[in-house]
């Protein structure tokens, strides 16, 4: 039986290795979590940097607001 739609986009989610820009637990840094490439192409550019910095700015600000998510915009216009 093929898999329904959600079901691929899980299977897609699950695959990928996700992690934080230092390595560390979001709870400790107030990190976002986004999959290992997406951070490590962030990384390779100065317009990247200052984007993932926005959106552990904008993570950091919704935490501490005692929200468990926050619309820091890092995947926005991605298709999933």
């Amino acid at each position: 039986m093929a898999l329904k739609k959600s079901q691929k986009s899980l299977k897609r989610w699950t695959g990928q290795e996700w992690t934080t820009a230092s390595g560390k637990k979001s709870s400790e840094t107030g990190e976002v979590y986004a999959p290992a490439k997406t951070i490590k192409k962030l990384k390779s550019s100065k317009a990247g940097r200052a984007k993932l910095a926005a959106a552990n700015k904008k993570k950091r600000a919704a935490t501490k607001k005692g929200k468990q998510y926050s619309k820091h915009g890092l995947h926005k216009g991605k298709k999933r």
